[in-house]
């Protein structure tokens, strides 16, 4: 029986409120892909130099997700958001100075280091607030950060067309320190540690199930994170030169993209309905096999149409598996240790998006097309699903929630 907290009216109005942080806080991520080809021409730098910039904020969106959800642990979420968006807005106008891609990225390891407060640690806090619910409240929180690289590239186009890519940066600083700061004061109000009680009760009786220790579990999900989170980089962090090779131009590929990330969205909040029947760790499966099925689509087609198709299939496709990861953890870890437990799985994801990101670029300079990127991509996809098969072996059926 859960506490009279989790799911309430006001866990959904917190719902609410997070998910506007986290469509602001989240564009740190998606902003430098979008300019990539321009900070390419600027510089005049091959595609693998050119996705640097993006594997470092990569890297540091990585270690933001430790390192503020033990922030947050410790004190709260709403200090964690305003040190974060300070860092972040820093953080577009270092790199809007940078002489040099070395500069650059550096810029963007930092961004990431405070973007990061929008996804793992934004996802740990709203888990806190429901029980019954709390698949769909994940799904939700976790969309924030593709509802930002959907809809935030489209409406800062005509910027980066008029004014370049430095302006959009000035633009992002500005909007990230006006809705971040004031709508995390709206999130001082603590969880109640009977919540916390039951909570951990209910994690208990699944961990004795599934046969692993906690942190054994966190380091098996987390090589998962990895293979699943390389095959799910070449899509995204590529698209938009990927069509730019074949001709289509970067406005066809920015298209495919948010068409992607708006998949994503839709497959987010269906995963979390089906993690609040099936459990985290099947909802996981089912998502890693899909995606896997749409890369294999990638390879026999590369026509305009074909390939919206494909990028809206292969949102719907992946959206659910990162926040599955988190309803993992959360289904079968201590709630105390949420923030740091939830922030090392998903540093290891995004880890696996960074390595991804910049495997596929070298690729691409090796031999000069995307195919065997896209090959990369399902091989590592394979070993996702191995892992979650051998995790699903080992569990026995989810079993109803503790009575307190």
């Amino acid at each position: 029986m859960s506490h009279p907290i989790h799911d309430s009216r006001y866990s959904w109005l917190r719902l609410l409120i997070t998910l506007a942080i986290a469509t602001v806080a989240n564009v740190g991520m998606w902003a430098v892909i979008v300019v990539m080809p321009a900070i390419e021409a600027q510089f005049s730098a091959g595609r693998a130099e050119a996705s640097f910039p993006y594997v470092l904020s990569m890297i540091g969106f990585a270690l933001g997700n430790m390192w503020l959800g033990q922030l947050v642990d410790r004190l709260g979420v709403t200090k964690a958001l305003i040190g974060a968006a300070l860092l972040s807005a820093v953080s577009y106008l270092l790199a809007t100075w940078a002489p040099n891609m070395l500069l650059l990225s550096l810029a963007h390891l930092l961004l990431g280091l405070g973007t990061a407060v929008g996804f793992g640690p934004l996802i740990a806090d709203i888990s806190h607030w429901f029980m019954k619910r709390r698949g769909i409240a994940v799904a939700l929180v976790a969309s924030g950060n593709y509802l930002s690289g959907a809809i935030w590239p489209t409406l800062l186009s005509g910027i980066l067309a008029r004014e370049g890519w430095q302006q959009v940066y000035l633009t992002l600083a500005v909007i990230t320190l006006l809705v971040v700061i004031p709508l995390s004061l709206l999130l001082r109000r603590q969880v109640p540690i009977e919540a916390h009680r039951t909570a951990a009760a209910n994690a208990q009786i699944n961990a004795r199930s599934v046969g692993i220790s906690p942190r054994s579990l966190q380091y098996v999900l987390g090589l998962a994170g990895i293979g699943c989170c390389v095959a799910m980089s070449m899509p995204q962090v590529h698209i938009v030169s990927y069509c730019v090779g074949l001709g289509y131009g970067p406005a066809v590929g920015a298209e495919m993209l948010s068409l992607m990330l708006l998949g994503g969205v839709v497959s987010r909040v269906i995963s979390g309905l089906v993690a609040d029947k099936l459990g985290g760790l099947m909802t996981l499966l089912v998502g890693s096999f899909l995606q896997c099925i749409a890369l294999f689509l990638f390879l026999p087609y590369d026509g305009m149409a074909s390939l919206y198709i494909i990028s809206l299939m292969f949102g719907l496709a992946q959206g659910g598996i990162v926040p599955s990861y988190a309803l993992v953890v959360r289904e079968y870890m201590p709630p105390q240790e949420a923030g740091a437990r939830v922030g090392f799985v998903m540093m290891m994801t995004i880890m696996g998006m960074a390595l991804g990101g910049w495997m596929s670029g070298w690729i691409f300079d090796l031999t000069g097309n995307y195919q065997l990127a896209f090959i990369n991509g399902i091989l590592w996809n394979g070993l996702n699903i191995a892992i979650l098969l051998m995790l699903l072996r080992r569990s026995r059926p989810r079993r109803q929630e503790v009575m307190i």
